[in-house]
């Protein structure tokens, strides 16, 4: 197994953190399925499933994954659920639809809409014609749902391991982070070599092949473009991998 230098996770803990979803409702199942396996296999130490966000958009099952991970978190209190910045434009266009628009509607939101029951044969791609959609999805969109992502936090630390979706403003405290950069940033997160004060688990910017550096872990490994979801498994200082 991979050690991480002198960051640790609290004794007797292990963490399973998993990648960007997207709708890719079949792997998490099997990713759950291999994480139930993995406890079982290396015993059931106490233990946090943390999901890094990005639950919605591109895929074809949104409006399932959500309602999978509501019943899913529900059932565990050791399970953390991320909020990601699809989840962020999503309700997003919930509320203001002319600005949100044509952002959410390029970059994966017409997957969800269609997840939903939403209609999108006859979709102008106008002001007026986002905010018949808004007015479209609001009526079909679950408040369980709408409830369950707004109240989703934006990052969680276990001992020297922070979890966020994107990642982190480098120089600034762990603590004083601002929410835009825990949820959208990429530079110049990605090429610091700082010490951050902890080790960042993130998402967000997906790569072919999961990322490990001295002071971040990148595990969106792209599973709505065919490729794997990814999980970490963290225990002590040592790193291992589930995929689906």
């Amino acid at each position: 197994m991979p050690f991480l230098g002198d960051a640790y996770l609290p004794d007797g803990l292990r963490v399973y953190a998993i990648g960007d979803v997207h709708g890719c409702l079949g792997q998490l199942r099997d990713l759950h399925s291999a994480i139930a396996a993995d406890l079982e296999l290396f015993g059931t130490a106490e233990h946090r499933i943390v999901h890094c966000g990005d639950y919605v958009d591109r895929g074809p099952d949104s409006a399932a994954t959500v309602e999978y991970l509501i019943g899913f978190a529900c059932k565990d209190p050791d399970v953390v659920c991320l909020y990601g910045n699809h989840e962020d434009e999503l309700l997003g266009f919930l509320e203001d639809p002319d600005h949100w628009g044509r952002v959410w509607l390029t970059y994966g939101g017409r997957q969800t809409l269609t997840s939903y029951g939403v209609d999108l044969s006859n979709m102008e791609d106008n002001p007026s014609g986002w905010r018949r959609l808004r007015d479209e999805f609001e009526a079909l969109f679950p408040m369980e749902h709408r409830r369950f992502l707004q109240g989703l936090p934006r990052k969680v630390q276990f001992g020297d391991f922070f979890f966020a979706h994107a990642g982190i403003r480098p120089g600034r405290p762990l603590h004083a982070q601002e929410t835009d950069d825990l949820m959208w940033i990429r530079e110049p997160f990605l090429s610091s070599t700082s010490d951050h004060g902890a080790v960042v688990v993130h998402g967000h910017t997906p790569v072919e092949t999961r990322e490990v550096r001295p002071n971040r872990i990148n595990i969106d490994t792209g599973a709505v473009f065919g490729n794997e979801l990814t999980c970490v498994v963290i225990e002590e200082n040592e790193i291992r991998f589930l995929t689906a």
